[in-house]
């Protein structure tokens, strides 16, 4: 198989959660374990952190990637889903794996994947941790994919765990209220290895707290021990958060006598895109007009990033816009700005919300505009549309970033 021909098997033959939806959720690590088991446990060859949360995970996994990277450390970093390539999801120092490792990885197991029905997060997160273990790095950075404790990544024993926040995000899986939610992603919470959260929160304190007493594991909140922050390039004034989750988790690894001095600190935190390869965060795609997408998608992080857009000056703002069709707009239709044109697209997924039925359900809101059918399109239209002291946003949908960078 080509490479193309690799991709195209996995993703259509074994469901993915952000393709499909419910039907590639799975509530048991029993075939993780399984694969590990048939890797040889790749997982136990390197060290790791290991980083969960509802907002701010990835930005997070990218800053203390960067870091250690400036720090001198060979880094491996595990971040998903994709924008662009489906090997953004696998990095050593920000460099992507290679096509043949992912098309050898597939050939040498495919008959192991299909017998047992891994889902195509599994076999991405054994892919990762054979990768690591074959290419002999120092640490790896591993970003939850959905909750914690059932999560793929969770069979690693890090030398630090994080947890950047709780919002109600997933509630069909996780639970419907941030206790419950704190529960799952609590999961990752190992026997005395301390863990960073980063947001203190009054309803998930005690959950954390609770948890890691239990695992005689040392807790630390960032936000109530950092007092300041570092000038970074990752652009929004939500990063903030981040930067202080990733202050914390540097601290840690320090107290664990890694070598991670204060310009590497700064050096790390002004170099993440160019370090790491992040994309979609706060991005400026033009000046004039002024062009930001953004991957935040719920509740939390679409209100970061609609507070960020009401600080900036500009003459009219039209919203390039789409969900997946299992979205609550409710949980987030009265973030939306009522004072702006509306582009409404269908991701290219599956599980794409139509763009007219989108436009139907958010008319009664007060939020108006044209159904487009693409991304693209919308995208083309509202940069015809706009003068240059314009503001388009681009977002709603990681896909719907995607299609456009």
């Amino acid at each position: 198989m080509t490479y193309q021909d690799t991709l195209d098997w996995m993703f259509a033959q074994l469901p993915m959660y952000q393709r499909e939806g419910k039907t590639a959720y799975k509530a048991d690590l029993s075939n993780t374990l399984k694969l590990a088991e048939h890797l040889n446990y790749p997982e136990r060859t390197f060290k790791s952190v290991h980083v969960a949360g509802t907002n701010g995970k990835g930005s997070t996994s990218h800053m203390i990637t960067s870091i250690l990277q400036e720090a001198g450390y060979r880094v491996g970093l595990y971040t998903s889903p994709h924008l662009k390539d489906f090997r953004e999801r696998i990095r050593i120092n920000g460099k992507p794996v290679s096509k043949q490792f992912v098309m050898g990885f597939i050939k040498r197991h495919k008959a192991f994947f299909e017998a047992n029905q891994l889902s195509f997060f599994e076999m991405t997160v054994g892919m990762a941790f054979e990768y690591f273990s074959k290419q002999n790095i120092d640490i790896a950075v591993v970003e939850v994919g959905m909750g914690g404790r059932l999560d793929s990544t969770n069979i690693l024993t890090p030398e630090v765990s994080v947890i950047t926040n709780i919002g109600l995000d997933h509630t069909r899986f996780l639970g419907d209220t941030l206790e419950l939610i704190a529960g799952e992603k609590g999961g990752v919470i190992k026997a005395n290895i301390p863990v960073v959260i980063g947001e203190t929160q009054i309803e998930t304190k005690p959950v954390f707290d609770a948890i890691a007493k239990a695992k005689n594991s040392k807790i630390v909140y960032a936000d109530e021990v950092v007092n300041s922050i570092y000038a970074s390039d990752m652009m929004g004034y939500y990063q903030e958060k981040n930067i202080k989750t990733t202050i914390q988790t540097i601290e840690e690894l320090r107290l664990k006598e890694y070598k991670i001095s204060e310009e590497a600190v700064k050096r790390g935190f002004l170099n993440v895109v160019k370090n790491t390869g992040l994309l979609g965060r706060w991005q400026v795609l033009n000046e004039e007009p002024k062009v930001v997408c953004d991957t935040g998608h719920n509740r939390e992080g679409l209100s970061y990033v609609m507070h960020q857009i009401s600080n900036h000056a500009y003459n009219h703002l039209h919203m390039v816009f789409g969900v997946v069709n299992d979205k609550d707009l409710k949980s987030i239709v009265d973030l939306l700005p009522k004072n702006a044109t509306y582009y409404f697209c269908k991701p290219n997924i599956p599980r794409g919300k139509n763009a007219n039925v989108l436009r139907t359900e958010l008319k009664p809101y007060n939020l108006i505009g044209e159904a487009y059918k693409s991304a693209i399109k919308a995208y083309e239209t509202a940069l015809g549309n706009a003068s240059k002291d314009d503001f388009i946003f681009v977002g709603g949908s990681t896909f719907v970033v995607a299609e456009i960078i």
